[in-house]
C-alpha cells in the first residue's frame, strides 16, 4: 500500500532521479511503417504527445491511422533526462509513458486525432489506467502551439460533457505545452505489432466524443 501510495503521487522534482547526459539507443525505424525515429518533424507534419496509459496499447490506437505519418513511444512530462523505462516505472522521474504522433494536417484534423485519444482511455482515472497504477499511467496531452492547445482545451470540456451524461466523474486529463521528449528502448518500439498477444491494458469508455464529427 506504501509503495501505491509513493508511485501515485509526482515526485518534487527536487527528489527526482538525476538521471543522465546520453540518450537511451532506440530503433532506427518504425516497424511497421518503416518511417525513421528521430526527433525531426518532416517539413509539413505537426506533432503531439498523448499519455494515456501503458504505451504499448496507446501507440497502436495510432500508427494505422490515415493522415499520421508516424508514431514513437518514449517518455515526457517529468525531471529527469534520458530516463529508462525502469527508472520511470518506479515513479521517481515525474515522467508519463508518452506517444509521440507525428500528423499531416492537410490530411488528417488535429480534432480527429484528439477524438481518437480520447475514445481510447478513460480519462477520469487520475493516476492509473486500468490495472496499471503510477503517475507513468496518468492522462496527458503535450502540446507544441497555442493552436494545439486551445484545441485541446476545447475537446476536453467537450468530452466532459458526454462523460458526465453518461455517468463518469471528472476528467483528470492534465493538457500542457510539451517539455523534452525521450524515446523509450528499442524493445518497447511498435511493441503489440512485434509481439501479437503482447499486453494491452488499455480500454476506452464506450463514450463517443463529438469533436471532428460536426456534432457539438
Amino acid at each position: 500500500m506504501f509503495l501505491f501510495q509513493k508511485k501515485s503521487e509526482m515526485v518534487r522534482e527536487a527528489d527526482a532521479l538525476a538521471g543522465r547526459a546520453v540518450a537511451i539507443p532506440t530503433a532506427a525505424t518504425h516497424f511497421v511503417n518503416g518511417t525513421a525515429l528521430s526527433h525531426e518533424v518532416p517539413e509539413g507534419m505537426e506533432e503531439v504527445l498523448f499519455g494515456a496509459g501503458c504505451f504499448w496499447g496507446v501507440e497502436r490506437k495510432f500508427w494505422s491511422l490515415a493522415g499520421v505519418h508516424s508514431t514513437m513511444v518514449g517518455y515526457a512530462g517529468g525531471y529527469t533526462p534520458n530516463p529508462t523505462y525502469e527508472e520511470v516505472c518506479s515513479g521517481q522521474t515525474g515522467h508519463n509513458e508518452v506517444v509521440r504522433v507525428i500528423y499531416d494536417p492537410a490530411s488528417i484534423s488535429f480534432e480527429t486525432v484528439l477524438q481518437t485519444f480520447w475514445e481510447a482511455h478513460d480519462p477520469t482515472q487520475g493516476m492509473r489506467q486500468g490495472n496499471d497504477r503510477g503517475t507513468q499511467y496518468r492522462s496527458g496531452i503535450y502540446t507544441f502551439s497555442d493552436a494545439q492547445q486551445s484545441a485541446a482545451e476545447a475537446s476536453r470540456r467537450t468530452y466532459q460533457e458526454r462523460l458526465h451524461q453518461a455517468g463518469y466523474g471528472a476528467i483528470t486529463t492534465e493538457i500542457l505545452p510539451a517539455g523534452p521528449f525521450y524515446f523509450a528502448e528499442d524493445y518497447h518500439q511498435q511493441y503489440l505489432a512485434k509481439n501479437v498477444n503482447g499486453y494491452c491494458g488499455i480500454g476506452g469508455t464506450g463514450v463517443s466524443c463529438p469533436i471532428g464529427t460536426g456534432v457539438s
